[in-house]
């Protein structure tokens, strides 16, 4: 998924064909190891979903802009991705609280 979005935020013909959609972008995801959670979430953009998969805040802030999306946008859905999905579940944001605490306001 990290990979996926580091080369999305570097390659022009990356970005290209997921911005093309349908067939290209189905075809470009096809070339990297994603579980079905993770590919839904990057096809759809869900930036939140991404943030609470693991992903790292430096790379979805750069996926953020491709996809139209403003800078308190993007903070914004970060947290609603926390409300909606639950504590972050992996990498260096990992929430090591309890469902029920709030992190961070959340």
């Amino acid at each position: 998924m990290q990979k996926f979005l580091f080369a999305l935020n570097r390659e022009p013909d990356t970005q290209r064909r997921y911005l093309e959609g349908g067939a290209a972008r189905a075809s470009l995801l096809d070339g990297f190891d994603l579980s079905a959670e993770e590919r839904t979430a990057i096809d759809e953009g869900d930036i939140g979903k991404l943030y609470v998969l693991g992903c790292n805040g430096q790379l979805l802030m750069h996926f953020a802009p491709l996809l139209g999306i403003a800078w308190a946008d993007y903070i914004a859905a970060m947290r609603e991705g926390v409300q909606k999905h639950g504590p972050v579940r992996a990498g260096i944001y990992a929430m090591t609280t309890a469902q029920d605490e709030k992190v961070a306001g959340v």
